[in-house]
């Protein structure tokens, strides 16, 4: 037998379950055993899954002690947030000032 734990997480709260696994379980497996546990907790069970924050597939054989983690899709592309968030900081200050330049002789 063996243990993992898997997590379900929002913003405002997190849900954990403790499942016991047989040796040769997988990640839907722990799915499965979690979704007993989970009543009345609206999760996405058809999320993508991960075994410590990597990415993984529902047949992955996790290992005793691994956290299992129902992952949330993200709500925009980081890398377009960074590149709006830098355009605004452009746009909200002022151009730097020229220096004057040394005089050459």
């Amino acid at each position: 037998m063996k243990t993992c734990l898997v997590t379900w997480a929002l913003p405002e709260r997190q849900w954990t379950w403790r499942v016991s696994l047989e040796e040769g379980a997988t990640v839907a497996d722990a799915l499965a055993a979690a979704r007993l546990l989970a009543e009345g907790v609206e999760v996405s069970w058809e999320a993508d899954v991960g075994i410590f924050g990597e990415l993984c597939g529902r047949d992955a054989v996790p290992r005793d002690g691994d956290r299992i983690e129902i992952l949330r899709p993200l709500r925009s592309d980081p890398k377009e947030s960074r590149r709006a968030r830098a355009a605004a900081g452009r746009a909200g200050r002022d151009p730097a000032p020229s220096r004057p330049r040394a005089s050459r002789r």
